[in-house]
């Protein structure tokens, strides 16, 4: 397919995003091939090391394809978006869970589902232009593709801090929070996949590895991101920001402002709950359980249709505030699913 370039070179497998005018967002498709090659490669002595880079120099994959799921979703056709995800989530935990080793290469913007592609390889690589983002509140949804799990196991609060506010990570804040492992400057990047084609050793990056700039700003703010954002809802959270009253709070709050109060509601608490996952399976399922509900009774259409289809960027939230999400609401959008839970014999 088009959207995907896919190459043998020597001991590597290599998948290329191959949609640069839509920022490399990841559609239905891609997810199915993706999987079929790893599948492929899984079984072939030959590959050793498999490779995600993409297109283009401003994303390596700005998220899903959500334009598809808008259409069929005020068409009343929830099942393909229901398929979309399992077989996405399907493909996280084969990433996740995969026995041979591999590099992915997070070129520019790598926000929403590029996260469930490029960071939960054993080799995640940030360079330069690289900036990672969970920013789905703002669609009315809550961190997916495993990256609520990801944000769950940062330091302190810096899950909920990035989670709540979709802020943009940097090189060096992406590896504080556990998005990425390695800082390697781009113009090394095409060397690299070259020694891995010849060598098929994954320990060659190690000579390029160096320490990206710090990010002094999130040093120095996160015992006040703890303190802040270690509330029990987002209520306490915005009462905790009003009373600061300093830029930095009054900027935190502008991010939260502008997304859905159902989503941050329970993107909080997935984001706690997650920390008692025993498993990428366990983690995706809880992500599940709010995207299998979100067309239907979240703000995820409305979302979309604000920041995606209209672009006017006034989305009408089913809630005015943030206090008025109840906790009952919340405690649905996360309730179980029984028979409609994700299935895992897939991956195994």
């Amino acid at each position: 397919m088009n959207d995907l370039i896919v190459k043998e070179q020597g001991h590597v497998g290599r998948i290329t995003l191959n949609r640069p005018k839509a920022l490399n967002a990841l559609t239905h498709d891609m997810c199915k091939a993706i999987e079929k090659y790893l599948n492929l490669w899984l079984a072939d002595e030959k590959i050793r090391v498999i490779v995600f880079d993409a297109v283009g120099g401003k994303a390596f994959c700005a998220g899903g394809d959500i334009t598809e799921m808008y259409i069929r979703g005020k068409a009343g056709d929830l099942d393909y978006g229901h398929a979309f995800w399992r077989d996405e989530y399907r493909l996280n935990a084969k990433i996740f869970n995969y026995p041979k080793p591999i590099a992915s290469f997070l070129n520019g913007f790598t926000m929403g589902g590029g996260v469930g592609i490029g960071c939960h390889g054993k080799y995640r690589i940030v360079g330069e232009s690289s900036r990672i983002a969970m920013p789905e509140c703002t669609i009315g949804l809550v961190p997916d593709v495993g990256g609520s799990y990801i944000l769950a196991n940062s330091s302190g609060h810096l899950g909920e801090f990035h989670g709540l506010t979709g802020t943009r990570m940097g090189p060096a804040e992406a590896i504080l929070i556990g998005f990425a492992d390695h800082f390697i400057s781009e113009q090394h990047w095409e060397q690299i996949k070259d020694k891995l084609s010849s060598s098929g050793d994954i320990q060659v990056i190690n000579n390029f590895i160096t320490d990206p700039e710090p990010s002094t700003d999130l040093l120095d703010k996160k015992e006040l991101i703890d303190q802040v954002f270690g509330q029990s809802t987002i209520g306490e959270i915005e009462s905790a920001l009003l009373a600061l009253g300093t830029e930095w709070s009054k900027d935190v709050l502008k991010k939260i402002y502008r997304n859905s109060p159902l989503s941050l509601a329970c993107a909080l608490q997935l984001i706690k709950d997650q920390r008692h996952s025993r498993s990428i399976e366990e983690a995706l399922d809880l992500e599940f359980r709010f995207t299998f509900r979100s067309a239907r009774y979240s703000d995820f259409i409305e979302g979309i249709r604000a920041q995606v289809i209209d672009k006017d960027f006034k989305p009408e939230w089913k809630h005015s505030s943030l206090r008025e999400v109840a906790g009952s609401e919340v405690e649905f959008m996360l309730g179980p699913l029984g028979n409609q839970s994700l299935k895992w014999k897939e991956v195994k």
